[in-house]
């Protein structure tokens, strides 16, 4: 069965999990714009915190892609990630999952994060590359490339940047979701239409993934950074 298009989350989920296994016991970990707190699962070994601002719900302004519902009651702190009340250095680890995109001002909030993380400490992001709109109003960039990172974590090791998927997976990922955009926004018999005429592309797509050649450097699904804390700004 053809999977290609189908592992964005999945290779997620794997990544982290690896990750946040690797990191020693005891180490207090906060979750930054934690959300609904799926997370926290992987953060069992560890003393974890969850911060989120706490106003989707899962409807949105019904535009693009919503939930339906979401829940954030259970979050340990409610601020703005611009604003986060903890004492600077508070934190051994910050996990940051798919966030940057929903806040205003994303360079502002790697500098809160920065300030309550210790000297030493590890810094894990996942952020889309692009990204289609979803839990709007709170939308503000569809993604970031490696090279936003490599500018705005300057004091820090960047011991790992790694793309998750390259342009084959992302071109099959749009394919995928014809049907579901078709239905929403246009013909959807249409859509059917179009995406069985595609099926033999769709098919193809992972013989040219098994011949890539660095295509990650146009189009991905997401970076993964995992970054060491050198020094104080």
């Amino acid at each position: 069965m053809i999977k290609i298009g189908k592992n964005n989350e999945i290779s997620r989920k794997k990544w982290l999990k690896k990750v946040l296994s690797n990191i020693k016991p005891g180490l207090k970990i906060l979750d930054a714009g934690a959300g609904e707190l799926t997370n926290k699962s992987l953060c069992s070994h560890l003393v974890y915190t969850s911060q989120d601002f706490g106003l989707y719900t899962g409807d949105g302004d019904n535009k693009g892609f919503q939930t339906g519902s979401f829940d954030t009651s259970k979050t340990d702190i409610v601020s703005d990630i611009c604003q986060i009340p903890c004492p600077d250095q508070s934190f051994n680890v910050i996990l940051c999952s798919e966030v940057l995109e929903h806040v205003p001002d994303p360079i502002k909030a790697i500098n809160e994060l920065d300030r309550i993380l210790i000297v030493g400490g590890q810094l894990i992001i996942t952020a889309p590359f692009r990204s289609m709109t979803h839990f709007s109003p709170y939308h503000y960039c569809d993604g970031f490339n490696r090279y936003f990172y490599e500018k705005h974590l300057e004091n820090y090791n960047l011991e790992k940047i790694i793309a998750n998927g390259n342009y084959f997976d992302t071109f099959a990922e749009q394919l995928r979701l014809l049907p579901r955009i078709g239905r929403k926004y246009s013909i959807f018999s249409l859509s059917i239409i179009l995406y069985i005429w595609a099926l033999p592309i769709y098919c193809l797509l992972p013989i040219l993934k098994k011949w890539d050649r660095g295509s990650d450097e146009v189009s991905t699904y997401r970076y993964f950074i995992l970054a060491t804390k050198n020094s104080n700004k």
